[in-house]
């Protein structure tokens, strides 16, 4: 008679085996995970669990550049010194490389997508990121700037010193629009919303990605509005105009309206999660990240 004990060891090792033979056949393209503000590499444990447990095998790079109170430098200085770590990556990874970018570090991505004209990147995941821009009064806004609200940020954030600060680089007040345009030198270049030379060339680069998921939900309590990270955004009434209403997309600035008729544009929205927890959410991995990451 058979041994048990010994056919369950080997249907065990046939199953790692299997395991193994999968992730080498596949050969899972790199993450590259980018952080948000006041973060730092030790905040993606679980992202990085999650991943191993599903893509096993699969090359996960977490910079610590920018940490804590460094993510508040200006996000152009922040796209240089993560396109400079991130691109050997690229060059090493002949089938393409995901980007998972959370928060503040979507847009971080955004400006490298946008500047870099030979990017490999396969999948941009924006992971609550305040894609649009960000008006709200937040914890974080109160931390940083206590003696401001929304309402009034504005006389700080549009101007130059203000844009030495990255906050201030995406902050867009609806009610002073003509301000943000002329002021903004990382949000309105990036949307196009003021006179931009390179446009042309940012919105070929960044249609290099294959697809763009993006990825936020109605009890986020930091991205104001919510929709911001799809790219909807306040009106001068602070009424929300949803992504396939808005200008950007409309006259396709950077590329969202092709991608959406490429079929390569994707929105995940789910209720119940908190700004700080997208990223150790198992059912927002399991339902917005996973598929896209092979």
């Amino acid at each position: 008679c058979p041994n048990p004990r010994k056919s369950g060891a080997t249907r065990l090792l046939w199953s790692l085996f299997g395991a193994c033979l999968v992730a080498a056949v596949i050969g899972y393209k790199p993450v590259v995970i980018v952080h948000g503000l006041f973060d730092s590499s030790g905040a993606f444990v679980e992202l990085l669990r999650f991943i191993n447990q599903s893509h096993p095998g699969t090359n996960v790079s977490v910079f610590d550049l920018f940490d804590r109170s460094s993510s508040l430098q200006p996000l152009w200085k922040q796209v240089e010194g993560f396109k400079a770590a991130i691109y050997p990556i690229m060059q090493n990874a002949a089938n393409g490389v995901h980007f998972i970018c959370y928060s503040q570090g979507g847009l971080i991505c955004r400006g490298i997508l946008s500047t870099l004209p030979d990017h490999n990147v396969h999948s941009f995941i924006s992971l609550s990121s305040p894609q649009a821009g960000q008006y709200g009064d937040t914890n974080y806004l109160k931390y940083l700037f206590p003696q401001f609200m929304k309402f009034n940020l504005f006389h700080f954030c549009y101007t130059s010193v203000g844009q030495r600060i990255s906050i201030c680089n995406f902050w867009k007040d609806p009610h002073h629009m003509d301000m943000y345009m002329n002021s903004s030198d990382y949000l309105a270049l990036l949307n196009s919303e003021r006179t931009n030379p390179n446009s042309t060339v940012w919105k070929k680069n960044f249609l290099r990605i294959k697809k763009l998921v993006l990825i936020g939900g109605p009890d986020d309590g930091v991205i104001t509005p919510w929709q911001s990270s799809q790219f909807g955004f306040y009106d001068d009434n602070e009424t929300v105009v949803e992504i396939k209403d808005q200008d950007l997309y409309l006259r396709d600035v950077f590329g969202l309206k092709t991608l959406n008729a490429r079929g390569d544009l994707f929105l995940c929205s789910m209720a119940g999660v908190e700004h700080i927890n997208w990223h150790s959410n198992y059912t927002v991995f399991n339902t917005c990240i996973e598929k896209w990451l092979v």
